[in-house]
């Protein structure tokens, strides 16, 4: 599966930022400044959660 990388629409060149993107089960999060860097992956209740606790 191929999983579509976005980055947020603050974010500015230069900037420390961080891309997602949401698979079937889980959601990736990378570094916008390596993407070939690490990959951590996010369970999808877990990530709503955390998006819920932002709020």
């Amino acid at each position: 599966m191929t999983l579509t990388w976005r980055t947020s629409s603050y974010s500015t060149a230069g900037q420390n930022c961080v891309e997602v993107a949401h698979g079937r089960r889980s959601v990736g999060v990378r570094d916008s400044k390596n993407p070939e860097g690490g990959r951590l992956a996010v369970g999808t209740q877990a990530w709503r959660s955390f998006l819920t606790a932002l709020r």
